[in-house]
């Protein structure tokens, strides 16, 4: 029996940060003969966020296993019905139903830490609609809540290099749920405080995927890359034959 091509793996980054956040997933999926891309999410709105990840998706030659941190499960949760994508894998992150926003689901359970370290900034947007709001983590409450197992030197760096959301993603409900129809994993970091674990726990046992649980802050990839590595390996694995 044959076996399809090796997936890329495309790597989709959440709020408050960029594709740097996979620097120590991105080596190891190379030492294994992965093709991998990471794009820059515009973290503007769930439907324009989702549109541009479905349409750098669909300009990979192949199959594609998407891979989704934090906010970014949203988005692959939508982008992910892009027919060659054969598995979905949520890293920390919101698996949404058909029709529901990630304030719908967020509002079910209980506030993290996060919720009362963030800052709200005005920004002009095009033409003549106004002003939109971007949503980003009070620095120095960063390292604690986001990363309290990452190596505080790099966290204070991405602390002052945050990558905003825009307030609008977090209105936008999903036209679509991928891991209805694709094969999907999901990790919960157990230590978070940024995302309410049970928020994870949730969205993933809804949608059936198959589960594993990590101690770690919601930084995952980079305080457990092997873990991330592993759950990513085994979704190829499964779906490849």
């Amino acid at each position: 029996m044959s076996r399809s091509p090796k997936p890329t793996v495309v790597l989709v980054h959440g709020a408050f940060a960029d594709a740097s956040s996979y620097a120590q997933v991105i080596p190891r999926l190379i030492a294994r003969g992965l093709d991998v891309v990471a794009p820059a999410v515009p973290n503007r709105s769930l439907i324009g966020d989702a549109a541009y990840i479905a349409s750098v998706v669909r300009q990979i030659p192949g199959p594609v296993v998407l891979v989704g941190h934090s906010y970014g499960g949203a988005v692959i949760t939508v982008a992910g019905t892009e027919d060659n994508v054969q598995a979905l894998v949520y890293l920390a992150g919101y698996a949404l139903e058909k029709g529901e926003s990630l304030g719908e689901l967020q509002g079910r359970f209980p506030d993290s830490d996060l919720a009362a370290a963030l800052v709200y900034t005005p920004f002009p947007l095009e033409g003549p609609v106004g002003t939109g709001t971007d949503v980003s983590v009070q620095p120095d409450k960063f390292p604690p809540i986001f990363a309290a197992d990452v190596d505080r030197r790099l966290t204070e760096v991405l602390a002052v290099s945050q990558r905003p959301l825009a307030a609008q993603a977090f209105a936008d409900s999903a036209p679509a749920a991928a891991w209805k129809t694709k094969p999907s994993w999901g990790l919960v970091a157990s230590s978070d405080h940024t995302i309410n674990p049970d928020v994870q726990r949730y969205g993933y046992q809804r949608a059936g995927m198959t589960t594993v649980e990590v101690d770690s802050s919601h930084l995952v990839m980079l305080s457990r890359p092997e873990s991330v590595v592993e759950l990513i390996e085994d979704a190829i694995r499964a779906t490849s034959a």
